[in-house]
């Protein structure tokens, strides 16, 4: 049986519910994989906590302040990175020290924040390919609707030549309240910080960002394009009133904050904007807090897939899911 070291840099709640449904899966990894899943190290902005011989969960209520950063990382002996911290697509911090260094010392890692993905893409994936490190980011591109998993694995052999998405599940749930319950937009975005899934500053949500960062990763990574957010279009919907929201309904039309990109001629491109549907379209059914994406190829046709996972478990679940495919890849 083969033995795995696995560290967690960024200790919030995603990062807490990875190491929890890591340590709870470790006699299915032994089962299934013939190996033996330790987690040694755990750290979020200033603190942390490390074991050669493995953590175990009631250890992780009481981290150590000064355990932190890729130095500390790499001394615990780690195989794998789970990076779970903020994300911030305008530096690529702080995530992205760790991932840099993680791959530059062959490490395998598995991205669950967006921000260094984005900033810095093309020269994580030269690292991973110059290193032989594998790099894995399903809880980076919308976890628990599988998206970047559809295009490498079930749509492989085939062209994609369109996709779009719902794939912010706060603008989602927002524009839904405003179409179905007649609420305005400020009422309805309390209403999702009350219930804990909006942020308090979330005009990365509600302008757009988070599903541009999303997009940006499926085309860069998932079709091999080479897109800065530069060449996006990102329109949000702040800016959505009650008259539009009365016009769309009186149309039987739905509007949803959509990421979509095509492919003509080779060139790929991409934008962020409202879309409305009729009624008939799967996409005008997408409901509160669910995402959606449908992926158009020359050979399949159209592929749909909804998620509706709840947060933060379906992203850990997303993470580990990288985590087995990179148990498979190991184990010859």
């Amino acid at each position: 049986m083969k033995t795995y070291k696995i560290a967690i840099a960024g200790f919030g709640g995603v990062g807490r519910a990875t190491a929890g449904l890591l340590l709870s899966r470790r006699t299915r990894y032994r089962e299934v994989y013939q190996a033996d899943v330790l987690l040694v190290a755990v750290c979020g902005s200033r603190s942390g906590l490390a074991d050669a011989e493995g953590l175990e969960e009631e250890q992780l209520d009481t981290l150590e302040d000064g355990l932190s950063g890729p130095d500390f990382i790499a001394d615990s002996g780690a195989d794998i990175l789970i990076e779970a911290g903020p994300s911030d697509f305008r530096t690529g911090g702080p995530g992205l020290v760790y991932i840099r260094s993680a791959l530059s010392a062959g490490r395998d890692a598995v991205v669950i924040s967006k921000g260094a993905l984005v900033h810095s893409g093309k020269e994580l994936r030269e690292l991973a390919r110059e290193t032989g490190a594998m790099l894995k980011l399903s809880g980076a591109a919308a976890a628990a609707l599988p998206t970047i998993d559809l295009v490498e694995h079930s749509l492989k052999g085939c062209e994609v030549l369109e996709v779009e998405g719902i794939l912010n599940a706060t603008t989602n749930y927002l524009l839904d309240a405003m179409m179905t319950r007649g609420i305005g937009f400020d009422e309805a975005l309390r209403e999702a910080q009350i219930g804990g899934f909006a942020e308090a500053d979330p005009r990365n949500d509600t302008e757009g960002w988070d599903t541009a960062c999303k997009l940006l990763i499926l085309a860069n990574f998932g079709l091999g394009a080479d897109l800065a957010m530069d060449d996006l279009t990102v329109e949000g919907i702040q800016s959505v009133s009650a008259e539009r929201i009365d016009a769309w309904r009186g149309q039987g039309l739905v509007p949803k904050l959509v990421g979509r990109l095509s492919r003509v001629n080779g060139a790929t491109r991409a934008q962020v904007g409202i879309r409305t549907y009729p009624l008939a379209d799967p996409f005008a059914n997408i409901r509160g807090k669910d995402k959606a994406i449908r992926i158009v190829t020359d050979a399949m046709g159209a592929t749909l897939a909804i998620g509706s996972g709840k947060e933060p478990l379906a992203t850990a679940a997303a993470a580990l899911k990288d985590l087995e495919h990179i148990l498979v890849a190991r184990m010859g």
